[in-house]
């Protein structure tokens, strides 16, 4: 019996269950972070940053990004957004470090993005460094599909789900349905582009219960993994956001019968009493890409 391979997965769509914010200015956070299993880190040079130390922040992570030791995973620096008195110095600091990507708050319109692309490659960021866009409020949901849609370097957005909730006056619940109709608007924009998405933070970090419902939740949803706040979401976050065996399985069953048709030309296709047609091949296939970029990791 054949064993169906997974289609080649793009290098740029490395696996982003888990993705860690890390304060800038702590450095034993900084190193900590080097031995988390986390498939990405966000080095923080904004909110986990006080006013008065965002310069020392700044040189620390930047020196951390150029110094290495963080294995594979993805190594991403949040500046401080536009408009504030940091921005533009964190922009040039982080295009010389090259992270992965620079992850910018509150992006709020295509031309936000052109200006934050200007900015990176006029300080000489090097082709890797991509621009990763967080959305956080109600004017960045109504224009989710133009902001995604602004650049090829722009390659994931990133919910901002706490400012979206203040913004909207939402109050956070179970199920998140006050927020339902923003994370919908995203999605559909990023799947449109070609982006990847990444779900916002849960902030009851003593509630894994919760955060795993609402893991569960995201991937249903389609998002690709969660940004998370402490090490102990990283375990569940990467096991529900991860292809399970059975969906593997499956997966294999599929792309097999599938073929198998195919030689012999037969033109309707079922496996396991339910037919089978493209769309489910392709479905397939990109699980099974998944989950051997996961296996990449290891």
């Amino acid at each position: 019996m054949n064993n169906p391979q997974p289609d080649p997965i793009d290098p740029t769509q490395r696996p982003r269950r888990s993705v860690l914010y890390m304060p800038g200015a702590n450095e034993r956070a900084l190193e900590k972070a080097k031995t988390l299993p986390a498939d990405a880190l966000i080095l923080d040079l904004e909110d986990s940053v006080a006013p008065d130390a965002k310069a020392e922040g700044r040189e620390r992570v930047c020196e951390a990004v150029a110094n290495g030791g963080y294995g594979k995973r993805e190594l991403t620096i949040r500046v401080n957004g536009l408009g504030t008195q940091w921005h533009a110095d964190d922009l040039r600091a982080a295009a010389k470090a090259g992270p992965d990507a620079v992850v910018v708050p509150k992006v709020n319109s295509a031309t936000e993005v052109h200006a934050i692309e200007r900015a990176l490659e006029a300080a000489g960021a090097p082709d890797h460094t991509a621009i990763w866009a967080m959305v956080e409020t109600p004017i960045a949901m109504l224009r989710a599909h133009e902001i995604a849609a602004a650049s090829d370097r722009l390659t994931v957005f990133v919910m901002g789900t706490n400012d979206l909730a203040k913004e909207l006056h939402a109050e956070h619940v179970p199920g998140r349905a006050p927020l339902l109709g923003g994370l919908s608007l995203a999605l559909l924009a990023a799947r449109a582009t070609g982006k990847v998405i990444l779900d916002g933070v849960y902030n009851d970090v003593k509630d894994l219960d919760g955060f795993a419902e609402e893991c569960v939740q995201g991937r249903q949803f389609g998002f690709d993994g969660k940004t998370l706040i402490h090490p102990g979401q990283i375990g569940p976050c990467n096991e529900i956001f991860a292809p399970s065996e059975s969906a593997i399985a499956q997966s294999r069953k599929i792309i097999e019968a599938f073929e198998e048709a195919a030689a012999a030309g037969r033109g309707v296709v079922t496996v396991d009493g339910r037919m089978i047609e493209n769309l489910h091949v392709e479905n397939a296939r990109r699980i099974l890409a998944v989950g051997a970029a996961i296996d990449g990791l290891g």
